[in-house]
């Protein structure tokens, strides 16, 4: 059955998932600052597991249609690169804070357009060039060398954008044959199978009132990824995208308002530019698809 297209409907839904995704990361820097990193991304993939097989097991064909992959490699290379990324960034939020950590992942879109070309043999014009390298400017405001930013913790954050870069990259080559439902089976079950694998021999007690935090983790990790699925169910991903940019106004508001951080001025205009740079080059990528459509 065809979902009508609501782009307004979409973008509210994008939004609320900017909005999940924000008291997500808040709260993953608050159980992280106690408990180990690869404890709490473990029990946040379990229930994320149990979301995904739920969702796959109500959908057209179920559980075995979910499991059909053409790109089992890649689809566990997925799942395993998502994981990680995860983990590392979650280590930034602990050690930078959510508004430095926000600020400088925002340039993964930059990476994901200087990487389609070698990667995904996509072609990028001049304009885009000079957008990705605008970008990178705006990067280096963020960390200003030599300053208190530019840290060896500045690295981790980045490190998470250009993991996450390879992964939307990996999930554009597999959604060539995979449908979009499988991709999302294997990164759950991948990811928890993963975690587990590691976080099992880090556990530690949680105590009751820690354990209340974990469960709204797990539920806002579910209902993010919902929305998500949701808005690209009724509205084109190239309409909706630019407000995924939105994360970083909601996350750096949480940095300032709960965890007491400091929006530094260098942060301010380096992520403007960053940001500025990446609406350009996902407008520039819809310029591109309806030429060649």
């Amino acid at each position: 059955m065809s979902v009508v297209q609501n782009t307004r409907l979409g973008i509210y839904l994008m939004i609320a998932t900017t909005v999940v995704f924000a008291v997500q990361d808040g709260l993953s820097r608050h159980l992280a600052g106690t408990y180990n990193v690869w404890m709490v991304v473990m029990l946040r993939y379990w229930f994320f597991a149990l979301f995904v097989i739920v969702m796959a097991a109500r959908s057209h064909g179920g559980l075995r249609a979910a499991v059909r992959t053409r790109h089992p490699v890649l689809q566990i290379s997925r799942g395993l690169l998502l994981a990680l990324e995860i983990c590392v960034m979650v280590t930034g939020f602990v050690a930078l804070g959510l508004v430095e950590s926000h600020a400088i992942f925002a340039s993964y879109p930059l990476l994901v357009a200087a990487l389609s070309g070698p990667v995904l043999g996509e072609k990028v014009g001049w304009r885009r060039w000079t957008a990705i390298g605008i970008g990178f400017v705006g990067v280096m405001v963020i960390l200003e060398p030599g300053m208190k930013v530019f840290s060896p913790a500045a690295a981790i954050p980045l490190l998470a954008a250009f993991m996450f870069a390879v992964y939307g990259l990996l999930t554009r080559f597999v959604s060539r044959k995979d449908a979009s439902s499988v991709s999302f089976f294997w990164t759950g079950t991948v990811g928890a199978v993963v975690m587990t694998a590691v976080g099992i021999w880090h556990w530690e007690p949680m105590i009751p009132g820690d354990w209340a935090w974990m469960g709204m983790l797990c539920c806002t990790a579910a209902l993010s990824h919902y929305l998500l699925i949701r808005a690209y169910e009724v509205a084109e991903a190239s309409a909706i995208q630019p407000f995924a940019y939105l994360q970083l106004v909601f996350a750096s508001a949480i940095g300032i308002t709960i965890f007491g951080e400091v929006l530094e001025t260098n942060v301010a205009i380096g992520a403007g530019i960053v940001v500025c740079a990446g609406l350009f080059t996902l407008w520039r990528q819809r310029v591109k698809a309806k030429s060649a459509a």
